[in-house]
């Protein structure tokens, strides 16, 4: 596709971007010269570890920099018009009306006090004169054009009473309901499994052909990229380092930076099977949860969270629970590690009973948690967190601390870097913290619930690398929920497939995966994304994956 003319209708430039960073980052400039077109019906993927400047330029372009960010030089010009130059007031009329953003986390972009229905209208009250039968009118329809199930319900409902991928298509009605030039996705589809991503994906091309729009979209996913993407553009550390049409990007990347993170995507091929034994570390049978079927003023319907749950964990091995979400996994993981009581059924744990204490269950099953930034205490020091388990369990403090700096080592950290905040560490150092932190109670059963869900690919690389070695090292057995079959198909031994509460499909994952005997799990798969893109899916070892996206000196 020939480069967009600036000033052409729906046409998207930036020229010469750089912004600054506050004193005292970890380098001067997010962004430094990048300079991207986009045509009007073209979408534009932007792909890049954590820290490359994606989300800076996306904000960038919608005049929502954070406080400390500045542009210090460059232009962004929509139709001709130069956004970087506008004042606060011009930009309120452009946000919206000429060009628009989808969040990655629309719980947090989402009024929680507003229903859906009231935060639509607000745009066309704010941007038009039409009256509010007509607004009513059309805020249905715009909910009907990104095909939610129920639009009048929707309109009706608050937030939280929407699932995930029904908040995200909300937030792309909105995001198109005054039909802008230009359409901004930052990473929209990172915390939805995989057929709601592959739903909300098939939405946004679709609207796109339809509309016209020019679509910037920010992943770090390159399955995303596969599917929807007509160019991309890589970027490194406020760096453009690679453009080009996506066909090419992907089958013969120019730069050593895309290599790398080619490199590091997981093939959806399992690795050959590993020899298992077969005494158990895990058993569950019979597992019920329903949540309740009734609330404070009103009638609710009763969920059948976990129904009739069996499964076994071998000892020594990794077994993956996959499925969508509203699945059960997360609340079977909960269930596991005693933070939730289930209604029947029976959980043990090398051979005995799951203690109903958490204080004594915390000796015998941890857990790893999706946000490792949310689960540590952001005011207490790291290796304060990881020996606090072992002394309130009655370790001798210096016998824990001790411990703490083995277990540094063990998942790859200095042991000096105990005494840092959780603010100083990478995303994927502070995952490896949660696994120290998890490991120091000495556990029979590891519970990952998305542990790398969060990261972008050549840390999840490392991750991964890293529970890999553990399983080997230690003889570490891991119950490993994830929405993310990549994955599962690279760390899992053996996996079971989750849908409504219910296990429909277990067994080996590489015969699971290549001989899925449900239909559900069928349909897991096919959603996959760029699952038959050239490029994709044919990676090296994973020992080689990890080597590629190594950076030792603070990831």
């Amino acid at each position: 596709m020939p480069a967009a003319d600036a000033t052409a209708p729906g046409a998207l430039a930036i020229e010469a971007l750089t912004v600054a960073l506050p004193p005292g980052a970890d380098r001067p400039l997010a962004l430094r010269n990048v300079s991207l077109r986009l045509a009007p019906g073209e979408i534009l993927c932007v792909v890049g570890e954590s820290g490359s400047g994606k989300s800076v330029m996306a904000t960038a372009v919608m005049g929502l920099l954070a406080p400390g960010l500045r542009i210090v030089s460059g232009r962004i010009l929509l139709s001709g018009t130069d956004l970087a130059s506008l004042s606060e007031e011009g930009l309120r009329r452009v946000r919206g009306r000429r060009v628009a953003m989808v969040f990655q986390e629309p719980m947090t972009a989402l009024n929680p006090l507003m229903t859906v229905g009231a935060q639509l209208a607000e745009m066309w009250r704010t941007h038009t004169d039409l009256a509010g039968a007509e607004i009513a009118a059309r805020s249905l329809e715009a909910l009907r054009e990104v095909a939610l199930p129920d639009p009048e319900g929707a309109l009706r409902a608050f937030p939280h009473e929407l699932s995930g991928g029904q908040r995200q298509r909300a937030m792309i009605a909105m995001a198109l309901a005054l039909e802008p030039e230009a359409l901004i996705c930052d990473e929209p589809t990172t915390a939805l499994d995989v057929t709601t991503q592959a739903q909300v994906l098939a939405l946004v091309r679709d609207l796109q052909r339809r509309r016209g729009t020019a679509v910037l979209f920010i992943t770090h996913d390159f399955g995303v990229v596969a599917e929807i993407a007509d160019r991309v553009a890589v970027m490194q550390r406020g760096v453009l380092v690679e453009e080009g049409p996506v066909s090419r990007v992907l089958t013969a990347p120019a730069h050593d930076y895309t290599r790398r993170l080619l490199a590091a995507v997981p093939p959806l091929r399992a690795p050959p099977a590993r020899r298992l034994g077969s005494e158990a570390a895990l058993e569950v049978r019979g597992l019920s949860k329903t949540y309740g079927a009734a609330g404070l003023f009103r009638r609710r319907r009763a969920t059948r969270a976990l129904d009739d749950v069996s499964l076994t964990l071998r000892r020594g091995t990794t077994l993956g629970v996959v499925g969508e979400s509203g699945s059960g996994k997360s609340t079977l993981a909960r269930c596991v590690v005693g933070l939730l009581a289930a209604d029947g059924g029976e959980i043990r744990v090398a051979g005995a009973p799951l203690p109903r204490k958490r204080a004594e269950a915390a000796g015998l099953v941890q857990m790893v948690f999706q946000d490792p930034y949310a689960s540590l205490n952001p005011r207490r020091r790291a290796g304060e967190q990881v020996a606090q388990g072992p002394v309130a369990a009655g370790v001798p403090r210096a016998e824990a601390v001790a411990r703490t700096r083995e277990l540094f080592a063990l998942v790859g950290l200095d042991p000096a870097a105990v005494s840092r905040f959780p603010h100083e560490f990478s995303g994927g150092q502070r995952q490896r913290i949660g696994i120290a932190r998890a490991l120091a109670m000495r556990p029979q059963v590891l519970v990952a619930d998305e542990p790398v869900s969060a990261l972008d690919v050549s840390v999840q690389a490392q991750v991964l690398e890293l529970l890999r070695d553990l399983r080997a090292r230690l003889g570490l057995s891991t119950l490993f929920i994830t929405h993310d079959l990549r994955v599962a198909a690279q760390v899992c031994d053996e996996v079971a497939v989750m849908r409504n509460g219910a296990v429909v499909e277990a067994g080996p994952v590489a015969e699971v995966f290549a001989r899925p005997r449900h239909d559900y799990t069928r349909s897991l798969l096919a959603a996959v994304p760029g699952r038959e893109a050239p490029g994709l899916g044919d990676g090296p070892p994973p020992s080689m994956v990890a080597a590629a996206g190594a950076r030792p000196a603070g990831e």
